[in-house]
């Protein structure tokens, strides 16, 4: 009979290392239960006779859990010492921009100067790839463009109700009978509240988006609603919008202002 096998050595092998163990031992079991000599085993399986051998050695050692791939405890963890890997971080995220053949040549040279590992081109390569894509934006373009693509998100970002609102504006994928009988697309103006992300006012309009639009939606989020359970409402902090005609903005920025709200116009 097979030997039991090591509980705690088999936990470690994950999933597909437990299948893989299994998969093995069924190929030896005619050897180990029935006595069949390896060599047929190895004729009936198509598995080489020192693969076989192989297994049989790791098997009789450490039972099932040896017929297994143990899964590397540092596995997806560069082996490079810290100062050698932001060495590469470094190189790579100078101006103008080196390639990654540049780095690996420099890196070499100072790896062995330094006494350590000398790394291949792919793991130099591997390292730049994992360079983080803000890290690599601040360094390489500067501040004012890592403001413009990761800063924005967390400017907006709102604390409470009714501190941020946004509008926004999309064209439905749906056509309607004008009033005059010809076909056309509505147009959905939505404003949400940034903290709850519930909708404090919308409305669908035949005509392209425009302040008077936008401001009479804006009057709705603000006011109470007769729908029993649309309790959004009150007066925003910030209302942002975006506009495809930015000379509309200083219509809708004296409305904001004379309800007390600050109006703010974003790209679209």
């Amino acid at each position: 009979m097979p030997r039991a096998p090591d509980q705690t050595t088999l936990a470690t092998l994950g999933e597909a290392g437990r299948a893989e163990a299994h998969r093995r031992w069924l190929v030896l079991r005619p050897h180990l239960e029935d006595g069949v000599p390896l060599t047929r085993v190895a004729a009936q399986s198509g598995i080489p006779h020192r693969t076989l051998q192989r297994w049989l050695v790791r098997y009789r050692a450490g039972g099932l859990a040896g017929l297994g791939r143990a899964v590397r405890a540092d596995r997806g963890r560069s082996r490079f010492p810290g100062p050698l890997r932001l060495l590469v971080e470094g190189l790579a995220l100078r101006t103008p921009v080196p390639s990654a053949a540049q780095v690996h040549r420099q890196v070499t040279a100072v790896a062995e100067r330094e006494g350590w590992p000398v790394p291949s081109y792919s793991s130099v390569y591997a390292i730049i790839r994992r360079i983080d894509p803000a890290l690599r934006t601040l360094a390489v373009e500067g501040a004012r463009r890592y403001a413009e693509v990761f800063e924005l998100v967390h400017r907006r970002q709102a604390g409470r109700p009714n501190e941020i609102w946004q509008a926004d504006h999309t064209q439905l994928d749906l056509w309607v009978v004008t009033p005059a009988g010809r076909p056309a697309r509505p147009w959905l103006t939505v404003i949400e509240d940034d903290h709850s992300r519930a909708i404090a006012g919308y409305a669908v309009n035949l005509g392209a988006p425009s302040a008077l639009q936008t401001a009479l939606v804006l009057r709705q989020a603000i006011w109470r609603k007769a729908e029993p359970g649309w309790h959004i409402c009150g007066i925003p902090a910030v209302f942002y919008t975006d506009y495809a005609e930015p000379r509309i903005m200083p219509t809708s920025a004296r409305r904001c202002c004379s309800a007390g709200v600050s109006g703010q116009e974003i790209s679209a």
